[in-house]
């Protein structure tokens, strides 16, 4: 439980926290463009606009639509593997297109509608959707098993994350595994993967966070959804622990695991009320989540391109709603699992300058937070004739001048 904590509570969302925190310190602050670049003028200052800015530009859309393809490909396995259970669709490539393909209608939709009325709609369901499924699990399992797992689990992870957050299974070459271990097999990966997300959910996290102080700011995206996925990750991790035979040898859901890992969830829901149903509701809730992922990242890549922090023309947005399904369809047709198999390498690979990309943003935004503390002397007329080409200058026009501002008249 702390391992998996230690992947999906702090760590994953501290990479998407920082990225948030500069691109609404910047971009609001500062009112440059609404991209990746802005977040390092402290460093490029007007060479963000340049070469090496368009270049971080397009690392960050890149990643963006491959770390989505990848959700889509795993997140299909596991709704067609639902539907196999529920009404015998076969597991094939043509049946994953096909829910790649519906994915995409509904997040197309969404997105002409609009933020407003439809990602914000659609987010909304699946998070009612989703809390009332952790709410029946809960309830049908041992509550007070599980309530009192939340305070020791937490205990232990606060424990472990230290010990943790050093691990790195560097005696992994001396044991049957060899190589880089686990570790490197999975935790590389995955965040690698969650990486290509930070320029997306970090923007995302900056547009609908403005007017927010930075406590409010990291309160209510680094400990609010971490504290939620502790408890996420109690109720259904120990419920399949528990249904699997804590401490036994293995047990019904280890058997799905190793036949299918997308069978899993079905497998556990067998052991609840309405097993059918709620096998149901479980596809809903997995098709949503991807869906409302494709929606609101078909937005931001649009923002990024654009550079504009309202939402472009609605042809704009369903392109890259639609090739977002494409790539992931892609790769299914011409690989299948090789295919998914392929785009996780590649990932790790894109991963790489996104992940340098994100740790400069910590001077970045260093920098600009300590130049908001400069006591900043006001212009004297001379100087501000001369920057301005102006011959003559009233007492009103003396402004100050920001370390960061591009034209401090502006200021």
């Amino acid at each position: 439980m702390s391992i998996s904590l230690y992947h999906l509570s702090l760590h994953t969302w501290a990479i998407f926290t920082l990225p948030g925190l500069a691109f609404g310190f910047f971009i609001y602050r500062y009112k440059l463009p609404m991209r990746v670049s802005s977040v390092f003028y402290p460093i490029l200052k007007e060479r963000i606009s340049g070469p090496i800015g368009k270049t971080i530009d397009v690392f960050a859309v890149l990643g963006t639509i491959f770390g989505l393809a990848v959700s889509l490909g795993l997140g299909t396995s596991q709704i067609n593997a639902g539907l196999s259970e529920l009404v015998g669709l076969p597991d094939a490539v043509w049946s994953k297109v096909l829910i790649i393909g519906l994915l995409t209608v509904v997040a197309t939709t969404s997105i002409v509608v609009g933020l407003d009325k439809g990602v914000r709609r659609l987010s909304n369901l699946n998070i009612l959707v989703a809390v009332g499924l952790m709410i029946f699990v809960l309830i049908a399992s041992d509550t007070v098993f599980l309530l009192r797992q939340v305070f020791e689990s937490f205990g232990n992870y606060a424990q472990e994350i230290v010990p943790l957050s050093f691990w790195n299974d560097a005696m992994a070459e001396f044991t049957s595994d060899g190589g880089w271990g686990w570790q490197g097999g999975w935790t590389v990966f995955y965040w690698a993967w969650t990486v290509t997300w930070a320029p997306f959910m970090g923007v995302f996290l900056a547009r609908i966070s403005r007017g927010r102080t930075i406590r409010q700011f990291v309160v209510g995206v680094l400990v609010a959804p971490s504290l939620f996925t502790l408890v996420w990750f109690v109720v259904f991790g120990w419920s399949a622990m528990r249904i699997d035979g804590i401490g036994g040898s293995g047990g019904p859901i280890s058997d799905a695991v190793s036949e299918s890992i997308p069978l899993a969830m079905f497998t556990f829901f067998e052991n609840f009320p309405a097993a059918t149903l709620i096998q149901g509701i479980a596809v809903v809730v997995v098709a949503l989540f991807f869906a409302t992922s494709s929606d609101s990242a078909s937005l931001v890549i649009d923002m990024l391109c654009s550079g504009d922090g309202e939402a472009g023309p609605v042809r704009q947005r369903v392109f890259w709603g639609v090739t977002e399904g494409a790539v992931a369809a892609t790769l299914i047709v011409l690989g299948g699992e090789a295919g998914l198999q392929a785009l996780q390498q590649v990932i790790t690979v894109i991963g790489l300058p996104i992940f340098i990309l994100v740790s400069l943003m910590i001077i970045a935004l260093v920098m600009g937070l300590r130049a908001e503390g400069v006591k900043v002397q006001p212009l004297t007329r001379e100087e501000f004739r001369e920057h301005n080409g102006q011959s003559t200058v009233t007492e009103s026009d003396k402004v100050s001048a920001s370390p960061l501002a591009r034209d401090p008249a502006d200021d």
